[in-house]
């Protein structure tokens, strides 16, 4: 009898034990949950962190589309230029460009200062340009060649990699006009090693090394060498660069105004001059006939940039740029942008240039000459910024 009870008392814990170990079993804790993207907001909107780092990440760009008429300029479809060898032509009919930009930015604090990178991918499909020559005629539509057109990185002030030439960039573009471009102020495009500094009181300058773009690369060791200094205040600011093209050692320079008339109005005057000693007489190649080099792309020795922007309201804000070089060529672009709704733009510009010594078979030669002595365009524009 003791030994029955026993055996039975023994099952009953062992049962005991085992319904309690099952029961522990049964009570886990729940995980967390993931949290699969964190905002980053120490650089601006649209930032988040690369998961499992410290990288904070964005990524954006456009969708545009361009309508352009008329017998002006074409654009290049590449750097969003007028072509050079397009001037003055005749477009028999419309001339289109579809481009996707694709962008990434990203930003990560360390002991040396913020290190950031910056991409912008081109792909497009429209008109035949200068850009592209496969075959196609003027008013074939192609699709063109996939540009890298910014890749960089930079810490603290040092930036290398591909970027547009701090003669353009660090003074600022000639206005909000569609073809700024016209009369040339500069070519974008070039590998660099920079540095940017802040002196602070408003003072910024910057260094720049530069390889150069297609037949202005550099030619040597020495590289093309571009410097600038910035006084920005609440009235708005005075820039000037210089630059030194190492292929013709020649010199080149500019200056700009901006002021800040009132809320609505703000107005800019940029002036360029270069000398084309070494450069002048080289007809090998088109840019660099009569002295158009890496950073002096105008014609003669002088040029010279002037407009403004005037907003109506937060939607609307009218344009105008007009421009003129010392060979006698002259243009006027005013547009009309509005915003739909936030990141949907469309502007409407005209444009009219004045051909001058451009035109003239002794100076560029008969392959070079335009149709007419003056043209007038226009082009639509339809931007999604995202």
């Amino acid at each position: 009898m003791n030994i029955k009870s026993l055996l039975l008392g023994s099952a009953a814990a062992l049962i005991a034990v085992s319904g309690a170990r099952a029961a522990d079993a049964v009570v886990v804790a729940e995980p967390e949950p993931a949290e699969y993207v964190k905002i980053c907001d120490v650089y601006g909107a649209g930032y988040f962190y690369i998961p499992g780092t410290e990288t904070c990440l964005r990524i954006g760009g456009y969708l545009r589309y361009d309508i352009g008429v008329g017998d002006s300029g074409t654009l290049d479809g590449v750097n969003n230029v007028p072509d050079d060898k397009e001037r003055g032509k005749t477009n028999d009919t419309y001339y289109k460009n579809m481009r996707f930009a694709l962008r990434t930015y990203t930003g990560q604090e360390t002991e040396l200062g913020t290190l950031k990178t910056f991409t912008e991918t081109r792909f497009q499909f429209g008109n035949k340009s200068g850009d592209y020559t496969g075959g196609a005629t003027d008013w074939q539509a192609v699709s063109k060649p996939v540009t890298l057109n910014f890749a960089w990185i930079q810490l603290g002030g040092l930036r290398v990699g591909k970027d547009e030439t701090a003669y353009d960039a660090f003074i600022g573009y000639a206005g909000n006009v569609i073809q700024d471009t016209i009369i040339p102020y500069g070519i974008k495009d070039t590998n660099v090693v920079q540095y940017y500094f802040d002196a602070g009181s408003g003072f910024t300058g910057v260094v720049s090394l530069e390889e150069g773009t297609g037949a202005n690369t550099i030619d040597s060791y020495v590289p093309h060498v571009v410097g600038g200094l910035k006084y920005k205040g609440d009235w708005g600011a005075i820039t000037g660069v210089v630059a030194y093209d190492s292929n013709y050692e020649e010199v080149s320079g500019k200056v700009r105004l901006d002021v800040n008339v009132t809320k609505e109005l703000s107005l800019f005057v940029m002036g360029g001059y270069g000398t084309d000693d070494n450069s002048k007489d080289d007809a090998a190649n088109f840019l660099k006939i009569h002295g158009r080099t890496q950073y002096k792309p105008w014609g003669g020795n002088w040029a010279v940039w002037g407009g403004g922007t005037y907003k109506f309201n937060d939607k609307t804000s009218f344009n105008v740029q007009a421009s003129a070089d010392d060979d006698k060529n002259y243009a006027l672009a005013a547009n009309v942008a509005y915003t739909i709704v936030p990141g949907f733009t469309i502007t409407t510009e005209v444009d009219w240039d004045h051909y001058g010594n451009y035109g003239n078979p002794s100076v560029y030669g008969n392959w070079s000459k335009a149709d007419k002595k003056d043209g007038v365009g226009g082009i639509v524009r339809f931007q999604r910024n995202f």
